[in-house]
């Protein structure tokens, strides 16, 4: 009788046991480059930058020897199977964000110079802005040159030309901001109309502005992994949307201003049509025409206060932003001017009730749309506010005031964190989650107190940092099981642990944990509402309602986590989901980093902005006092002095506007260009 044998199976062979890992050379070669060249810039460097010949050994040592032990650290704490490609760039990431903090570091010495200059005349004729607008315009006219057919070079393209923009940005970091507006670039556009191309930067569009150039390569990287469609016309449309957004931040012609933002519809349109979901087109429309509405009602406004200040001037129309602020308007005119505005900015915010397209065009839009549709454009709405409502329309800001803020704690922060929290999609949830903290932004403005507009300002850096991240992570999630049901998840801590240790840190810091981002800005909006004196005698209340908004907070994004990461694994399709790749982990590695940066060093960001802020409350205090909005001016339309800290303005011969005999914005005072009747057209 035959027996069966089996054959025993080859046995494989062990690895052999490398005497050094692959990874040591080039990482520690690439560390060596990056040390040298820190050094080389803090020994090279000055300890004080208004004077060229002054040196601190203790700033170049500490300076060079801090960012260096991070990026080793950093690099020897990654799990070696990612090898040295995924090291080596969090290592720099990692080091870049050190130099950051001990280069920023606020010294007594700083924020002395900073005071003795805080009055100082503003910079002017610097191109700097101008190269930041367009340096991704001009690398979208190059992709429609490349050959469709070259997907990776298109892509290299883009994102090089992105990281340009970034490296181009870092001046701006080193400039004490003050109460005055820098890197000013005025040159006159179309004469005949008033128009000039007027860019400027303060305290408060600086970290907007770094916030754009940070998260916009991060978002075109992350899309290269999943975008495989029409990548030609991908990458024009992530260029042009980056100009336009930067152009938005700095435009102080209101012309040019609506140019940006109009411009800025086109792009994140095509996006959400064209690589969205199922439901894309609706949604897309849906976004086009609420945003189109507002523009519209603005755009109105905008001509009406350039043909009105012709008429009082006697002379050209203008559309500058400082001229604009000269006009004195009455109540019956000055109401509807800011409507349009305030309309169009509530819109792009959103606020209830017109927030509607907010959860429907996330939903849809693809990742890095969403990205940069929550961390950037939503901005837009609440820098628009702030810079022109408040600043244009100071009076009818304030009387709306204490109406505003009710309308962003109940119909905001309340409203959309109760619905956040009956979610069952999770890009819907942090869609909604949107809704509700940028309710805390604009209650910080319409409460204007120092802290609270501080904050606000903070708060939407915050926003676009944990948002940012959160639906990056919503998308590694989508990319492996295409589906956003919290009910089809369950457990992935342990399939996915990297994952779900970065999707916690994004959580915490959206929820306001003390020690992340998100904590600093909440406090100083809901301490400052609680002390100001603009929202009448419901601010405590108001205040009270903001903080039971971070209890929901955490109640709906906690929640979330649970039910996603922990208990046991329900699924079979989440068994062996594979964790995050080097791609995904540079990406999100810079948000994380700054969640504590941000969280633990707030004053590198405020110090910044206490001069702006300070200056927009002098202003805004002195014609909008106490909850009421103060008195109104009834006269004629009049024009008042040019405020002390606005750019010199670029004039011709023929457009030249008159001064008037005495400065001031009292409702007092006589007209100095007596115009037209009051509620002429």
């Amino acid at each position: 009788m035959a027996t069966k044998t089996s054959k025993e199976p080859t046995p494989t062979p062990e690895p052999e046991e490398p005497g050094r890992p692959a990874w040591v050379t080039p990482v520690f070669t690439f560390l060596a480059i990056v040390i040298l060249a820190v050094l080389a810039a803090q020994v090279l460097g000055r300890a004080n930058e208004r004077d060229p010949y002054s040196f601190s050994a203790a700033n170049a040592t500490f300076g060079s020897l801090i960012p260096a032990l991070v990026a080793a650290g950093v690099a020897a704490l990654i799990p070696k199977a990612h090898g040295w490609k995924v090291r080596a760039p969090l290592a720099i990431i990692a080091a870049l964000f050190a130099l950051f903090v001990t280069r920023f570091w606020p010294s007594a010495a700083a924020v002395a110079a900073a005071a003795a200059t805080s009055d100082a005349a503003p910079d002017a004729g610097s191109s700097l802005l101008s190269w930041l607008i367009g340096l991704p315009l001009a690398g979208a006219i190059a992709i429609l040159f490349l050959p469709r057919q070259a997907p990776r070079l298109l892509k290299a393209v883009t994102f090089m030309v992105m990281i340009g923009t970034l490296f181009a940005a870092i001046p701006l970091l080193v400039v004490d901001m003050g109460r005055t507006y820098h890197f000013n670039q005025d040159i006159v556009w179309i004469e005949r109309f008033g128009i000039h191309y007027h860019v400027a930067l303060d305290g408060i569009s600086l970290w907007l502005v770094v916030l754009t150039v940070v998260i916009t390569p991060i978002a075109g990287y992350a899309s290269f992994g999943s975008v495989n469609t029409r990548i030609k016309d991908w990458c024009f449309s992530l260029l042009l949307l980056e100009a336009a957004m930067i152009g938005a931040f700095v435009s102080l012609d209101l012309f040019l201003f609506y140019v940006f933002w109009e411009l800025m519809l086109i792009p994140m349109y095509v996006m959400i049509g064209v690589w969205g979901g199922t439901n894309r087109i609706k949604s897309a429309l849906k976004f086009f025409l609420y945003t189109m509405f507002g523009s519209l009602l603005m755009l109105a406004a905008i001509l009406y206060l350039a043909y009105t200040y012709g008429r009082a001037t006697g002379g050209t129309a203008s559309f500058d932003y400082f001229e604009l602020q000269r006009l004195q308007i009455p109540r019956h005119i000055q109401l509807w001017l800011w409507a349009g505005f305030a309309i169009s900015f509530f819109i792009k915010v959103p606020m209830f009730p017109v927030h509607t397209w907010l959860p429907d065009a996330h939903t849809e839009a693809p990742t890095a749309g969403s990205v940069i549709l929550a961390a950037v454009m939503l901005k837009m709405g609440t820098y628009g506010y702030l810079r022109f409502c408040m600043g244009l329309f100071p009076e009818a800001s304030g009387e709306y005031a204490a109406t505003l803020a009710g309308v962003a704690v109940l119909g905001g922060i309340l409203y959309g964190a109760l619905v956040a929290w009956r979610q069952e999609d999770v890009k819907r949830l942090v869609a909604y989650s949107s809704v509700a903290h940028l309710g805390y932004v604009m209650l910080g403005l319409f409460a204007a107190t120092q802290g609270s507009i501080e904050g606000a300002v903070l708060q939407m850096v915050n926003h676009g940092v944990t948002t940012g991240a959160l639906f990056l992570l919503v998308g590694v999630i989508y990319d492996r099981r295409h589906t956003r049901m919290l009910d089809d998840f369950g457990g992935l801590a342990k399939p996915m642990p990297v994952y779900a240790t970065m999707f916690v840190i994004a959580t915490l810091g959206s929820v306001g944990l003390p020690g992340t981002n998100g904590f600093v800005g909440e406090f100083l909006i809901i301490t400052g509402t609680y002390t100001s004196d603009k929202l009448g005698h419901v601010n405590g209340i108001q205040s009270v309602g903001a903080a039971l908004g971070v209890i929901l907070a955490a109640l709906y994004m906690l929640n979330a986590v649970q039910k996603m990461f922990f208990g046991p694994i329900t699924k079979d399709a989440n068994k062996h989901l594979r964790d995050m790749n080097a791609r995904e982990l540079l990406c999100i590695a810079p948000l994380i980093i700054a969640i504590f940066v941000m969280g633990l060093a707030p004053n590198l960001f405020l110090n910044q902005m206490h001069g702006a802020v300070d200056r927009v409350l002098d202003d805004y205090e002195a014609r909008a006092k106490g909850g009421g909005g103060g008195k109104y001016y009834d006269g004629p339309i009049r024009i008042n002095a040019r405020r002390p800290e606005a750019p010199k303005l670029a004039t011709t011969a023929a457009d030249t506007p008159p001064e008037p005999p005495t400065a001031g914005a009292g409702a007092n005072q006589k007209p100095a260009q007596p115009a037209m009747p009051a509620g002429h057209p």
